[in-house]
């Protein structure tokens, strides 16, 4: 304890000059225990299905220009890879931190572990790691893998939550849709998916954005903003999921009307991959109606599909546009971290798939952006090989949260204060491991479960059509044992 030594006042200046004093340093106490008290918020942006190909990515026919308003304000990870090329186990890894099993309803696994072994045994969530550090959790949309968090039949049963113990607030407005399932699949005016093949493929409706579930999402996010940004005391941790351009491809036919006379660049690489490789049919595309028609053999097809997906990102991008500005309207911009993340990619036409489910760069290949309050570095890129399993520690960097130990990422706060260092291998798995891709800087391997190993040289014109795995064996057997390290330290 540190001692003053008492002294006489003399005269009525000095005295004066003594309260000063004091009333100053009350006044700094106050005002420094306030700001560390106030941590930063967190805004969560997830949007299903997006390929990074926006402008801010260097796309030259796509309209985006929410999303790359904030890439102006933070950085922009070209080389961001997710873990999965699919929804479920995606997120799960998005949301836990933690490599977890490749099947959509990864989540709701976990849930049934908590619930049969106690949920103190399973390693908490990033949520509910937030949650329990004193933030207020929300998640409206589709964030984890079924929109609104919860199970059954139509995906509205209480009793069967997907992320126990994660948010204060799981919210979903179903509108015309009338429950969570006819969401996930629906078009305009609550036209819901019974049957793919009875369901277009995709559509362009005259109306405004509430005519699809995005927009009642997004007017939803706008509600609870106002409501979290105006208490002082507590930061927030907002998830947001953005369901377009998940399949069928609907939007409101203004966001097509965009594209008209745009030029859309050739497909790279449309022909089917020779050899083993993880390629497949398109089958959740193919199911949907497509008039007889088929975009590998139809090329005006093939455009109008690029099209309709090209509609669906501008229509997410002015969900986005609209809690950004939102955001901003309330003032907590100036005290809260963005991060809007893709999901997973999506072939258009690419290896000739319509879909994801792969292990090519078109499947695993998503934009990350983060945007951190009074960031020195803004509008800056990096093409840093990062993964989405380090966003969890990243966030408990940025915040000052203590990372959990058992998270399985790296932080990227050294990447956003300097976009030239370098980055880390990025792992991906499917079919519950039976073929996992390690992706470094210059090379994407594939180790099927028979030992059979693709070889791609990203810095050559071939990029993943020519395996050249015979070629190179010590860079395979290289690769191997690091994507071995990889997973068993993981």
């Amino acid at each position: 304890m540190i001692k003053f030594k008492a002294k006489s006042i003399d005269t009525k200046e000095q005295r004066w000059s003594y309260i000063y004093f004091w009333i100053l340093c009350v006044s700094i106490l106050i005002n420094s225990n306030s700001v560390f008290a106030q941590k930063p918020n967190v805004l969560l942006i997830c949007v299903d299905d997006l390929r990074p190909e926006l402008k801010s990515f260097g796309a030259t026919h796509i309209i985006s220009p929410n999303i790359d308003g904030l890439a102006k304000q933070g950085v922009s990870f070209y080389k961001h890879f997710v873990n999965a090329p699919s929804c479920g186990p995606s997120r799960y890894t998005l949301l836990t931190g933690t490599y977890g099993p490749a099947s959509n309803n990864a989540l709701f696994m976990r849930a049934k572990k908590m619930q049969e072994k106690g949920a103190e045994v399973i390693r908490p969530s990033m949520p509910e790691w937030f949650k329990t550090h004193g933030y207020t959790t929300i998640s409206v949309g589709k964030v984890s893998h079924h929109p609104g968090g919860r199970g059954g039949k139509d995906w509205d049963d209480n009793s069967i939550i997907e992320m126990p113990n994660a948010w204060d607030k799981h919210l979903l407005p179903v509108g015309d849709w009338q429950h969570p399932r006819g969401i996930m699949h629906g078009l305009a005016h609550g036209e819901t998916r019974k049957k793919a093949s009875e369901m277009d493929v995709f559509q362009s409706t005259e109306g405004d954005d509430s005519i699809y579930p995005d927009g009642l999402i997004a007017e939803t996010a706008l509600e609870q903003l106002r409501e979290v940004a105006a208490n002082k005391e507590k930061p927030f941790f907002l998830a947001v999921g953005i369901i377009k351009p998940h399949l069928p491809f609907g939007a409101p036919k203004s966001y097509y009307d965009l594209y008209e006379g745009v030029e859309f660049p050739s497909t790279k690489h449309p022909n089917k991959p020779v050899g083993i490789t993880t390629w497949h049919k398109s089958g959740e595309f193919m199911n949907y109606n497509r008039w007889g028609k088929n975009p590998n053999t139809d090329v005006s097809f093939a455009d109008e599909v690029r099209r309709h997906y090209a509609a669906c990102v501008s229509f997410a991008d002015a969900q986005v546009g609209k809690i950004l500005a939102e955001l901003k309207r309330t003032g907590a911009d100036e005290n809260t971290i963005v991060i809007l993340w893709g999901d997973h990619g999506w072939h258009l036409g690419e290896h000739a798939v319509w879909g994801k489910h792969t292990l090519f760069e078109e499947s695993l290949h998503s934009p990350l952006i983060i945007r951190v309050p009074n960031m020195k570095t803004k509008n800056a890129t990096t093409n840093a090989v990062v993964e989405t399993l380090d966003i969890f520690p990243t966030l408990c960097d940025l915040t000052g949260i203590e990372t959990p130990k058992f998270t399985q990422g790296i932080s990227l706060v050294k990447l956003l204060e300097d976009p030239n260092k370098n980055g880390h291998s990025a792992i991906a798995y499917h079919k519950n491991y039976k073929i996992t891709t390690l992706r470094t800087a210059t090379h994407r391997m594939i180790l099927h479960e028979n030992d059979f190993v693709e070889l791609y040289d990203h810095t050559s014109e071939e990029k993943e059509t020519k395996n050249l795995a015979d070629a190179y064996p010590e860079l395979v057997e290289a690769l191997k044992k690091e994507l071995k390290s990889k997973l068993e330290s993981n």
